[in-house]
């Protein structure tokens, strides 16, 4: 039996449609979305605070006090940038 018979009516969501054909254009055109942009540019930071954590002593912090974790982190912040100049340069 069909559908129709039981008084069901099937839709077809025709903006899906227009949305593909959309993304394939802006893919085309190589046209970046926002979110995208916003995508790439949290990986960046995710991947420097990933590397303070691992390689500069951000994960296990054995100071207390404000100005001294702020201290700590501070000399591993520029330990990182000293060794991304270093990268950069060789």
């Amino acid at each position: 039996m069909k559908s129709c018979y039981y008084g069901i009516v099937q839709s077809f969501n025709h903006h899906k449609k227009q949305l593909n054909e959309e993304a394939q254009r802006l893919e085309v055109i190589n046209f970046k979305t926002p979110a995208d942009v916003r995508y790439n540019e949290k990986s960046n930071v995710e991947r420097v605070n990933g590397r303070l954590k691992d390689e500069f002593g951000g994960k296990t912090l054995r100071v207390r006090g404000y100005a001294k974790v702020i201290t700590h982190l501070m000399f591993g912040i520029i330990a990182l940038t000293a060794d991304q100049l270093m990268r950069f340069v060789t």
